[in-house]
């Protein structure tokens, strides 16, 4: 930018920081910051929520689904070409990979099978037979396992498969999570001891609750949101899509296509921070209707990465957001959307005094500057 400065004030620019998000990827670049010396507060503050965010993410994964306890159980082959009746009902006995199945009680005991372009909750990628686990801990007779075991099984045999169903393309870090559902206790006394691996769609609670459409082979798997959506806040916290009239983390103002300008290899951190910084600018504009609203409003602009391993699942899409870093730690709380009128932990936001002076951007994952009042 050139250092000439015009006759009337030159309005600062907005104050933009890569996300803290409920993606919760700055924990490289904390490290990162960690190797070359002593953190500042403000950079401690959002690698902690990194931490935090990270750990909430993590527990996605632990997801499984049970309960089922009703119908009637046959017997099963192992070589699988017989459909198997479970506790669960002919919805769970026979599906198969590629299946698609949904619910709507909280114990699934409902569960069905659904034609994947319609809404539903689980795409089967694989079926667990632990009748031919060796030993004699899934024998007959034996106890229901524990939700940590299921985790176990889950790790041991359905992040495989995932990857296998979808020739090794799956993103770690995107929408889908890999997930288990097991015959339920009552299928379990009954003898059943099949599972179902699959692909879904969680909630911040690790519950599958997030329904979706078409199959993950035919989705973008980018963990983006759609614009003008909300994402709640608890704790200072991102968790899921609320009314942008609840209390929120941030607010979704575009969806940019990273592929439209590079191709080929994963672009670096930096050359997805820059193209992001002019995009994200450009559609805060737009969306808020003014190129003053964001500092107006005291927002900050935030956005996201990709990493070589979403990159090469196909994942080339990331969110513009627009919300307000806590004073302590996490975000603020934002109530209404950000195109209109809004308050931040309850207050009506205080435009900072246009002094004249050009602030400069902060780096991503640095707080904003402080903007130096008029003498």
């Amino acid at each position: 930018m050139s250092s000439h400065v015009p006759p009337e004030p030159q309005r600062s620019k907005p104050p933009v920081r890569r996300a803290p998000s409920a993606l919760g990827r700055l924990l490289t670049p904390v490290r990162s910051a960690v190797d070359r010396g002593p953190l500042s507060a403000p950079t401690l503050r959002w690698g902690l929520l990194a931490v935090a965010v990270g750990a909430v993410v993590a527990a996605l994964v632990t997801l499984f689904v049970s309960g089922f306890n009703h119908g009637k159980v046959e017997a099963h082959n192992p070589g699988g070409a017989q459909p198997t009746g479970a506790v669960a009902g002919a919805a769970f006995g026979t599906a198969k990979q590629g299946d698609c199945l949904t619910w709507g009680k909280s114990n699934a005991s409902d569960l069905q099978k659904v034609d994947c372009a319609g809404k539903h909750l689980f795409e089967v990628t694989a079926d667990i037979d632990l009748s031919k686990y060796p030993g004699r801990e899934f024998g007959s007779g034996s106890r229901f396992p524990d939700s940590l075991r299921f985790s176990e099984l889950r790790d041991e045999h359905c992040v495989s498969a995932a990857q296998r169903y979808l020739g090794g393309k799956l993103d770690p870090r995107g929408k889908f999570v890999v997930g288990l559902i097991n015959p339920g206790e009552a299928g379990w006394r009954a003898g059943e001891r099949t599972l179902r691996c699959g692909l879904q769609v969680a909630a911040s609670a690790g519950v599958a609750t997030q329904p979706t459409t078409g199959t993950v082979r035919e989705s973008n798997q980018s963990k983006i949101y759609e614009v003008g959506s909300c994402i709640g806040i608890n704790r200072n916290l991102p968790t899921d899509q609320v009314d942008c009239s609840q209390p929120h983390a941030f607010e979704i103002i575009s969806v940019v296509d990273l592929s439209a300008r590079f191709s080929g290899n994963t672009p670096s951190k930096d050359e997805q921070d820059k193209f992001m910084e002019e995009q994200c600018a450009t559609d805060s504009n737009n969306y808020l209707g003014s190129a003053d609203a964001l500092r107006n409003k005291t927002l900050t602009l935030f956005w996201d990465f990709l990493d070589t391993r979403s990159w090469l699942a196909g994942s080339h899409s990331l969110n513009c957001m627009v919300g307000k870093g806590a004073d302590q730690e996490g975000f603020a709380a934002i109530t209404g959307s950000a195109r209109g009128d809004i308050l931040i932990d309850g207050q009506a936001p205080v435009p900072p005094p246009n002094n004249g002076r050009y602030t400069p951007p902060p780096l991503p994952g640095a707080a904003p500057p402080v903007i130096p009042q008029p003498r």
